[in-house]
């Protein structure tokens, strides 16, 4: 089991100060760990989990109609829904080093529980419960806009409308939203070297991934990165 997480380093990191650290210590708590310690769940960061959860909804929705006041509805859901998707919070728990702070019991820590994307982006929801617990609707707006929310803005920048070179775009929205650089791997092959057609498979980290097929290499992989691409602005991650 990991050692106590260090408040003071943590609230550097992400820019908040917590008046009631219980709060903070309660996040960062997997119900592994209290289960082991106490012989229950109930000093584990899912009750605040589901607090953020519902907080994160109506904060995304509520910046992205004031920031995106010409996008339609369906526009805006796609967005909401990569802003809150598991692959993108566990990415934000990534950047600011949340993984290294909770607290897991021994059976987690053992299977890679600082890495996987579900547990961190539970905790990552837990944080902003606890933030609007201790502070209210403003303290956790703040955190959200700074950490989480400005990926939209990014995705729309570098995404859309329509990329003449969709790897490159892949490649910009991947940089800019501090995500690992596209991997394209040839996974299939078929049909005689005349009229030969191939399956490109792209991958962002370990969380995302799409194929896409074309008459050359460099065709399958353009149709690959529209594809991925199309998943993050839709929120189909």
């Amino acid at each position: 089991m990991a050692t106590e997480p260090d408040p003071e380093t943590i609230e550097a990191t992400i820019g908040y100060a917590f008046k009631d650290r219980a709060l903070l210590r309660c996040a960062l708590t997997h119900a592994s760990h209290a289960y082991e310690v106490a012989g229950d769940t109930a000093t584990d960061n899912q009750r605040l989990e589901f607090l953020g959860d519902a907080v994160l909804g109506l904060l995304a929705s509520e910046y992205l109609v004031r920031r995106y006041p010409d996008f339609r509805e369906g526009r805006l859901s796609g967005l909401k829904n990569y802003l809150v998707s598991a692959s993108h919070l566990s990415q934000v728990a990534r950047r600011i080093g949340l993984g290294e702070h909770l607290l897991l019991g021994k059976g987690e820590e053992l299977t890679g529980g600082r890495t996987k994307a579900g547990v961190l982006a539970d905790a990552l929801e837990a944080l902003l419960g606890a933030i609007y617990l201790d502070a209210g609707l403003e303290a956790a707006r703040s955190f959200a806009e700074r950490h989480v929310f400005s990926a939209a803005e990014l995705l729309v920048e570098t995404a859309g409308p329509q990329p003449s070179n969709y790897k490159g775009a892949l490649q910009e929205a991947a940089r800019r939203l501090q995500l690992p650089a596209p991997r394209y791997v040839v996974v299939e092959a078929q049909g005689p070297p005349h009229a030969r057609r191939y399956t490109v498979e792209v991958r962002l980290g370990e969380d995302l991934a799409a194929r896409g097929e074309g008459p050359s290499k460099k065709a399958a992989g353009q149709q690959a990165a529209q594809a991925l691409l199309k998943r993050l602005l839709e929120g189909d991650c």
